[in-house]
C-alpha cells in the first residue's frame, strides 16, 4: 500500500521524537543510572494505553537555532505527557525530559502542561508527574517575555490539591520550578539519584552562597529527614520509583477485590506489658491491614508518629500511630504537622482513618516549646476536628492528656468509635506526673526521700487501678474494650457502615503541602 507524502512526513517527524532518534544521548543517560521520559511513561502505564499531547512541539528558540536543530535537540520541548491507564483505570502522566536542556521548563512546554492540567481537572484524573529537571529556562526568545512570571502552570497544578490525586516522582536533580511541581503534589517518591531544591547550583552560586554540585543541594537523606519526600526508594529494589508510584496511585483508584487477612491472634502479644518498654508499631499496622498492603509515609521525619496507607478488606485506609521507640511516643511539633497533613490527605480523598494510640501526651519543656509546640500540635486537633471521613480510635496501651485527645480528633467521643485493648490506661496526664502534681504538698511533707518515693509508687499504682480501660469504659468515656484480635473485624464493620453505597467520598478540601 502506498503512503501519501503528507503521512510520510508525519511518520518521519514522529520518528524524530522517539528515543531511537538520539541513541548516544540515551546511552549516556543510562550510564548515569537514569531513564528517558518515554521510558518512565512506558514503565508506569498499561502497554498501548498512552495517548500523547503535544508530541511535535519544539522549544521557542527559532530566532537563534535552525529548525533541524530544534527538531533534533528540543524534542516535545522537554516534556512528555498524556492520558493512559494503569491496571485498566484512567490516569494522566507527565514527565520532564532530562535529555532536553536538562529537563528545564520551556514556555511551550508550560503551555502543554497547562493544557493537560486542564484536561486532568475536567476529567478528575489521578496524575503521576516525573518532576526531575533544572527549573525555568531563560533562553526561549521566540515568545516576547520580560519577567515570565505570568505562567499559570504552578497555580493550575496547586489548584488540583484535594481534587485529584497527584504523585510526583523524582529520580534526578529537581530544582526551582520542577521542585515546586514535586512540592505541590500529594505524595513525593524519590530515589538516591534525586536532589531537590528551590535553586540549583547555578542559582546558588549566582546568589553568592557558594559552589555546590547538584547532588549536594538537597540529597535524599536530607529530604527524608525533613519530610519533603514521602517514600524514598532504591531503584534496584523490587518496586523502584515507578513501581512505588503505581502502588501509591492504586490506593486512590478504589477497592481491591481480592485480599488476604493476616493472623489476628498475634495482636494479643503485640504490645509489651507495663508502660516503660518500647516496641515497633509497624507489625501492628501490618497485621491490622490486608497482607502486603501497607506503605509507610515519611518514615524518617518525626518517627515518633507513624503515618501509613494500607487496606482493610480491600478498602484503602489511613493509619496514624505513636511509635514509642522515639520520644516515648509523645506528640512533638513535627509529629503534629506530620499527622495533621496526613489527616487532610485522607479526608480529601475519602480514606477512613485508624488511630493507634500509645502516647504519654504532648512533648513538654522549654526545648520543646522552642519548636513552636503550641501552634504545630494544635494543627493536629484542627485537622482531626474537621474530618468528614470515619475515624476509629484504638488505645493500645497509654492514652494520656492532650496528646491522646489529639490522636482521637479532640476527645474520646469524637471518633466514630473509640476502643481500647486490655491493659490500656487513660488519664488526663501521665499517672506518675498526675500523682506528683496533685499530691505535691502531701509529698513535700514527707522528709525521707525513700519514703516519699515509695508513697509516689503506691499512689501511682492506685491511680493505674482507677484508670484502666475497663474502668474508663464503665464510665462510658470510651465505647468498648475488646480482644486485640477483634480489632480488624470491628474496624471493617464500622467502615462498611459508614460507606453504605460502597465508597466513601472525600471532602475535596486542599491538602497543605506540609
Amino acid at each position: 500500500m502506498s503512503i501519501r507524502p503528507e503521512l510520510l512526513e508525519v511518520l518521519a517527524r514522529r520518528a524524530l521524537t522517539e528515543d531511537t532518534a538520539r541513541p548516544e544521548a540515551v546511552e549516556r543517560l543510562h550510564a548515569r543510572g537514569g531513564r528517558t521520559a518515554r521510558e518512565q511513561v512506558a514503565a508506569l502505564v498499561d502497554p498501548g494505553s498512552f495517548v500523547e499531547y503535544g508530541r511535535f512541539v519544539t522549544a521557542a528558540q527559532e530566532d537563534k537555532r535552525e529548525i533541524d536543530d530544534l527538531l533534533d535537540r528540543t524534542v516535545a520541548d522537554g516534556i512528555v505527557g498524556g492520558l493512559a491507564t494503569i491496571d485498566g483505570r484512567a490516569c494522566a502522566v507527565l514527565s520532564y525530559d532530562y535529555l532536553v536542556m536538562a529537563g528545564t521548563q520551556g514556555m511551550r512546554g508550560h503551555r502543554k502542561t497547562d493544557r493537560l492540567l486542564d484536561v486532568v481537572e475536567r476529567l478528575a484524573l489521578p496524575t503521576v508527574f516525573f518532576a526531575a529537571g533544572g527549573g525555568g529556562r531563560p533562553g526561549d526568545t521566540d515568545i516576547p517575555l520580560v519577567s515570565a512570571l505570568d505562567v499559570p502552570t504552578f497555580a493550575a497544578w496547586a489548584r488540583l490539591s484535594g481534587k485529584v490525586p497527584r504523585i510526583a516522582v523524582v529520580e534526578g536533580p529537581c530544582f526551582a520550578g520542577n521542585a515546586v511541581i514535586a512540592g505541590c503534589s500529594d505524595l513525593v517518591v524519590a530515589t538516591p539519584r534525586a536532589s531537590l531544591g528551590m535553586g540549583g547550583p547555578a542559582m546558588i552560586a549566582g546568589g553568592g552562597l557558594g559552589d555546590f554540585t547538584a547532588a549536594e543541594v538537597g540529597p535524599l537523606d536530607v529530604m527524608e529527614a525533613n519530610g519533603v519526600v514521602d517514600v524514598g526508594v532504591d531503584d534496584d529494589g523490587a518496586l523502584g520509583a515507578v513501581g512505588t508510584a503505581r502502588r501509591l496511585l492504586g490506593y486512590f483508584l478504589g477497592p481491591e477485590e481480592s485480599w488476604v487477612a493476616p493472623d489476628q491472634g498475634v495482636l494479643r502479644e503485640a504490645v509489651p506489658e507495663g508502660e516503660r518498654t518500647s516496641y515497633d508499631l509497624l507489625p501492628v499496622v501490618e497485621t491490622l491491614c490486608d497482607e502486603d498492603s501497607v506503605t509507610v509515609l515519611r518514615p524518617g521525619f518525626a518517627p515518633e508518629l507513624v503515618t501509613a496507607l494500607g487496606r482493610i478488606e480491600g478498602r484503602t485506609v489511613g493509619v496514624i500511630g505513636n511509635d514509642t521507640r522515639h520520644s516515648a511516643g509523645a506528640i512533638t511539633a513535627d509529629a503534629g504537622d506530620k499527622a495533621a497533613r496526613f489527616l487532610q490527605l485522607c479526608d480529601a480523598y475519602g480514606f477512613p482513618v485508624v488511630s493507634l494510640v500509645d502516647t504519654p501526651g504532648m512533648m513538654v519543656g522549654p526545648d520543646a516549646e522552642r519548636t513552636g509546640m503550641v501552634r504545630h500540635t494544635s494543627r493536629l486537633l484542627v485537622a482531626g476536628a474537621q474530618l468528614q471521613v470515619p475515624l476509629v480510635g484504638v488505645v493500645l496501651r497509654r492514652g494520656y492528656g492532650l496528646g491522646a485527645q489529639a490522636m482521637l480528633g479532640g476527645s474520646t467521643h469524637q471518633p466514630l468509635m473509640t476502643l481500647a485493648w486490655p491493659g490500656a490506661h487513660l488519664g488526663a496526664m501521665g499517672l506518675e506526673g498526675a500523682v506528683r502534681l496533685s499530691m505535691r504538698r502531701e509529698l513535700e511533707a514527707i522528709e525521707d526521700e525513700a519514703e516519699r518515693e515509695q508513697q509516689v509508687r503506691e499512689l501511682t499504682a492506685y491511680a493505674q487501678a482507677h484508670s484502666t480501660a475497663l474502668n474508663v469504659a464503665r464510665h462510658f468515656e470510651i465505647d468498648d474494650v475488646i480482644d486485640p484480635a477483634e480489632t480488624r473485624q470491628v474496624v471493617a464493620a464500622l467502615i462498611s457502615a459508614a460507606a453504605r453505597d460502597g465508597r466513601l467520598v472525600g471532602s475535596g478540601r486542599t491538602v497543605d503541602t506540609w
